[in-house]
This record gives structure tokens, sequence and C-alpha cells, in this order.
């Protein structure tokens, strides 16, 4: 297997990094050796964290949708093998040189966004999602799937030992893709959640609280998912065909179907967004321009900034924002990302090396 490699910070001659505890020589991990085989179980060595990066103990990983787009091919020229993962919740175990406010054993977050140039328009105007030089965690760096993991100090996020670590992790990015998507629906009342996942059982938590409507839309049949919509405080709830019972101010999709982008688009009042809240999508197909017509609009969400992050995790436990998981081993990785393909769990998958 080729070697595993963290990018690093540029970072003049140094000392080696701080040993914070006694480390092991290698970890567990679950690897992508290519798109579209199974995850294979690997013993690695411990990677040694860089200028500017931590190496943290994983406690817990969530499991994505973007997951599954890396491991079926979906998203272009991962650097393989790659460890998939970007919800992380783990513990400080060794400081690389110049890395500053974190703390042996503290407890840090992890998200999807994982490296920015930070001198580019982008990331000078506090936009570093948008950078053109962005790495993505579990994607273009290797990920949480793992018993440790690297990161870049910038791109960690100070977590509360009192939580729950599975129930952090899908925060994490879940969690923040919501909130940035509820954010572009700006002050709309009536909100529609296209895919009831980890993100939309979230933000309807969120949205609720704000006092907005919250309006649910699943796979054709999917009864458990309406039921859990309403027992979450939605509206209404019923299937990504069917007409709500009102206009709807706002639609956020979550789901990778390019096809609702139009059926979101006639459920919507005039004045109305569409925001489409992944990473990937499915082509949408051409629609009527009278559906688009009265100042409705489209648009994306693109990974997430340092302040999302910083916002949304002081707002969480404020609402609170109650996480529903589903635990697997970490060896159960290829078991949980087929369950979320078949669209069989309420919430979302965490994996707990």
């Amino acid at each position: 297997m080729p070697e595993f490699t963290y990018p690093e910070n540029p970072a003049p001659e140094a000392p080696p990094p701080r040993p914070l505890v006694v480390l092991p020589a290698t970890m567990r991990a679950m690897v992508l050796e290519r798109s579209g085989e199974p995850l294979r179980a690997r013993a690695l060595a411990l990677p040694r964290p860089g200028h500017g990066q931590v190496l943290l103990r994983v406690e817990a990983c969530g499991v994505c949708r973007t997951d599954l787009h890396l491991v079926d091919g979906e998203l272009p020229d991962p650097p393989l093998p790659m460890i998939p993962g970007h919800e992380i919740v783990g513990r400080v175990a060794a400081l690389g040189t110049g890395v500053s406010g974190l703390a042996p054993g503290q407890r840090i977050g992890v998200p999807w966004l994982g490296w920015t140039c930070g001198r580019c328009d982008f990331c000078t105007s506090a936009r570093e999602n948008l950078c053109d030089e962005a790495r993505f965690t579990g994607y273009q760096i290797q990920g949480g799937y793992a018993e440790y993991t690297v990161a870049d100090a910038r791109y960690c996020f100070a977590l509360d030992d009192a939580l729950d670590a599975a129930e952090a992790a899908p925060l994490l990015c879940a969690g923040l893709i919501g909130y940035r998507a509820l954010g572009l629906a700006g002050a709309a009342q009536r909100i529609g959640l296209y895919g009831f996942g980890a993100a939309a059982h979230i933000i309807a938590q969120v949205a609720r609280w704000q006092g907005r409507e919250v309006y649910a839309f699943t796979r054709v049949g999917d009864t458990a998912s309406q039921a859990f919509a309403h027992h979450l405080g939605a509206t209404w709830a019923g299937s990504a065909t069917d007409k709500p019972p009102h206009p709807l101010d706002a639609a956020l999709i979550f789901a990778p179907a390019g096809e609702l982008v139009p059926a979101a688009l006639r459920a919507l009042a005039k004045g109305g967004t569409v925001v489409c809240a992944g990473i990937h999508m499915s082509d949408i197909p051409s629609f009527p321009y009278d559906i688009l017509w009265g100042e409705r609009r489209i648009v994306s969400v693109a990974n997430l900034t340092r302040s999302d992050g910083d916002a949304f995790l002081a707002l969480a436990p404020r609402v609170p924002v109650r996480t529903e998981i589903t635990r697997f081993a970490l060896e159960d990785a290829n078991l949980a990302l087929e369950r979320l393909r078949r669209g069989e769990l309420q919430g979302a998958a965490v994996l707990v090396p």
C-alpha cells in the first residue's frame, strides 16, 4: 500500500512535535483503497503532527452521505488510499510546532473543511469556504474512520467535555452544513426540508426553536421518517412528490437528487429560495421558466466557515439540539455506510473506535 501522507503547513526548521502522552506505534483504520470497493481494515503507522497541526485520539466519527459519494467515486480525484470521515470528535494527543490555544487531553471537533491557503481574497475576507486551494477532511486529508488522525489546528473547534462524543459528532457536518443552509434561507418562515436525514433532523430542531414552521419531504412511502419529522415538531410531513398544504418560503435540499430542485421550486412561494446543501448532486433536469419566475432563486452551500462553526456550536446547547444516532464499531463502517445508502437510519450513524 502507498505511504499515507498528511499535508503539512509550511514551517521553518523546528524541533519535533511535543508528545503529550505515551502513544502507540500503530493504529487501526478503515481505508478506501479503490473507488467502488468496500473499506478495508488496516493497521497503520501512527501519524505525526507537523507544523500547525494536532494529533488527536478519535472518540467518535459520524458517517456522512459525503462519505458515500467518496466511496462510490462521485467525488473527483481523491488521493487514494484514503481514510474517510469528517465529523470527528477526539482528544488532543500531541501538538505540532507553532500550535497554541490547545491543551493536552482537550476535546476538539474536526469538520469537513480541513485546510485553506489563508492568503487568497476569499480567505482574507472570512470566506475561506470558497478558497480554491481548500482541502477537505476524509477526502483530501486523512479522516476520522481511525483511532487517531491529524488535523490543522486552525480548523479544530473546542468542544464541551460534558458532551457525549458520539452524539456530538454529527454536529460537525450535518449540523454545520444544515446551519449554513438555514442561514441562506434568510427570514423564511415556512421551511421545507427535502431528505430527512442527519442534517435535516438537526436543523429542524433549530428552525422550530426559532419559531419557524418545518415541512419535511421524504422518499415516497417512507412513513418512518415522516413520523420522525412529526416527533421533532414538523408542521407537515410527506413524500418529495407531494404538494405541501402551504407554499414554502424556502426549501433546503439535503438529498443528492437533482430532480428535487424543480419539485422544490413548484412548492415555493414567490420570492422564495431553494438551497442546495450537498457537496454532490445529480444533474438538475430542465424545467420551465415559470416555476422560477417571481423572484424565486436557487443557491448552493459550499462547505463552511469557522464563524459558522463558532456560531452553531454556541447555539446548539441553547436549543438544545438532540441528535438521534446509531452507534457502530469502527470495523463495521461498511455496514453503517450500507444502511445509510438504503435509508435505514433515523438521524445519523456514528463510528466509535
